[in-house]
């Protein structure tokens, strides 16, 4: 895990979430702006997946379990793409609020990602 990669992915993650979660509070519905967001938050966690696979033969290795950061890199991935799915079958206020709460999940989950590959001990 690139320790910048990961801090873009973070911001992004929350912006969009943030974005999506104050849209859907405001009574707004589903926006290509919204999707747009958690599109690109799916987009990069795609490019987080292809890093997680190529850092250890590059002598990048996680110092935490790589099992548990897996389970949240895959977990994560299917988060963005779930409210998004949401929010093409329910048009309302609060599958975009439900796409903002993703994306702030997503956002989290990162961080414990970041912790996982860099700080813990083995």
């Amino acid at each position: 895990m690139i320790p910048w990669l990961a801090y873009v992915e973070i911001a992004v993650a929350a912006a969009a979430g943030l974005l999506a979660a104050v849209s859907g509070l405001l009574g707004r519905r589903p926006s290509d702006l919204t999707l747009g967001g958690a599109a690109l938050v799916e987009v990069l966690l795609i490019a987080q997946i292809v890093v997680a696979i190529v850092a250890p033969f590059t002598g990048n290795s996680p110092t935490g379990n790589p099992l548990e950061f897996w389970v949240y890199l895959v977990s994560a991935a299917l988060l963005p793409a779930a409210g998004i799915a949401w929010a093409l079958v329910d048009r309302g206020r609060w599958s975009t609020v439900i796409v903002g709460i993703a994306c702030l999940a997503v956002a989290i989950m990162l961080y414990r990602m970041l912790v996982i590959w860099t700080v813990q001990q083995a």
